[in-house]
């Protein structure tokens, strides 16, 4: 089971990996940018608070002993009427209120704090450019912890998408398998019911290899009750055609015999079809000129058929069977199609035309179906011929394709594996 699943897979599980991940990562980031500006936040709201009830305090104690008339040049860092301090604080100082602006000092960032004080303005500093360094550093480290947070979300997200994906390409796989007729395949992932009640993906696994049991067990016993019903018909259609050549001669005697004939040849042919559904059939393999091969084939049917050898070629079949194949499609181009049937031999390949309405599209698409009609307005079908034709060149390895021409008509081509 690794072999094929190992194969190149379709876009859509990468597409659908890819948009897990991105929305894992997508909602990671979002996440982690959030927790980040709330945090910068707080911490910036706290650090500056702390600065500027400093700045606060420092005022009052440098106005208290302004009042007194205390020397504030220094001391407490007020001075009065500072040449730097930034002019909006200045005038809301002048006109009498008291603010706080972050500015410059000496060429170093500090915070002013001012108030008026006898028609002066009196104002303290205090340094601010640690607290910036202070805070930067702060805002890398929260968007590095960010970073790293997102990323092994991200990584996490991808190792449970990869394996998600990799389930729903193996069931995928399984379902396409199952549609081609391959009942046999399986997902492999092991029905534990308690994963299945939880996990989605485990549940539609298991749900698709039971339901691929139960299709294989009903055709199989489909399958066996047609090769015993046609095994035991058999016998007394065999003593029927014997008794129907003892009645007298006349209409009555020959549509019996027509009708017997015509159960007689269903019955084989579905018990040719019950051995090649238990893979019974074993070839006689040898090495053939295929013109004659097809010539003698289309004779044998008894059946208008041009037969045109544009190029000869050495094959290696067994001519029972191929002769089977080839005359089941000619029979079936004379019946379902319309004159003139033509086969070419072009090398190991094999055309066989006819000029009718040609095949129904879900005969093109899905090979034939035994008993399966075509177009209801036609009122026509492909019967058990196709089938068997399409049985037997699996059994000789021959590549078998239906298709219609663009003028009209049913195409049949055969390639045969050359010697």
């Amino acid at each position: 089971m690794k072999a094929w699943f190992e194969r190149v897979r379709p876009g859509w599980t990468y597409g659908l990996r890819w948009k897990i991940m991105l929305t894992i990562a997508g909602v990671a980031c979002a996440v982690a940018a959030i927790l980040g500006v709330l945090v910068h936040n707080v911490l910036t709201r706290q650090r500056v608070d702390e600065v500027r009830k400093e700045a606060r305090q420092s005022l009052d104690v440098a106005l208290k002993e302004y009042a007194y008339g205390t020397e504030t040049t220094d001391g407490h860092g007020a001075i009065v009427d500072p040449v730097e301090l930034p002019p909006p604080l200045r005038k809301l100082a002048l006109g009498g209120g008291r603010g706080l602006m972050v500015g410059q000092q000496g060429g170093t960032a500090v915070i002013w704090a001012a108030a008026p004080a006898g028609g002066h303005v009196l104002a303290v500093s205090v340094p601010y450019a640690s607290t910036r360094d202070h805070l930067r550093q702060m805002d890398t480290a929260i968007l590095g912890s960010a970073l790293l947070a997102a990323g092994s979300v991200t990584l996490a997200g991808s190792y449970f998408a990869g394996r998600i994906s990799r389930r729903l390409y193996r069931t995928a796989t399984v379902a396409r398998r199952i549609t081609d007729g391959d009942l046999d395949v399986r997902t492999g992932i092991p029905p534990d019911g308690k994963a299945a009640e939880h996990d989605a993906v485990t549940a539609v696994a298991v749900a698709l290899d039971s339901m691929a049991a139960s299709l294989q067990r009903r055709l199989e016993s489909e399958k066996r009750f047609t090769a015993d019903v046609a095994h035991e018909l058999r016998t007394p259609l065999t003593g029927m055609l014997a008794a129907a050549g003892l009645l007298p001669e006349g209409r009555p005697k020959e549509m019996i015999n027509d009708r017997l004939k015509a159960l007689h040849t269903l019955t084989e042919d579905l018990l040719e079809i019950s051995r090649l559904d238990a893979g019974a059939e074993q070839p006689d393999f040898a090495e053939y000129e295929l013109g004659p091969l097809a010539e003698r084939a289309v004779r044998a049917t008894g059946l208008a058929c041009e037969v045109r050898v544009v190029r000869d070629a050495a094959v290696r079949t067994d001519r029972r069977r191929l002769d089977r194949i080839i005359a089941n499609l000619v029979v079936n181009a004379h019946r379902h199609g319309a004159p003139p049937v033509t086969l070419t031999v072009d090398g190991p390949v094999v055309e066989i035309r006819d000029q009718g309405p040609g095949y129904p599209a879900e005969l093109v698409d899905r090979g034939p179906q035994r008993f399966r009609t075509g177009d209801p307005g036609r009122g026509k079908g492909h019967g058990l011929g196709l089938t068997i034709a399409a049985g037997q060149a699996e059994v000789l390895g021959i590549g078998l394709r239906f298709a219609n021409a663009p003028a009209g008509g049913a195409v049949t081509t055969l390639r045969l594996p050359s010697a």
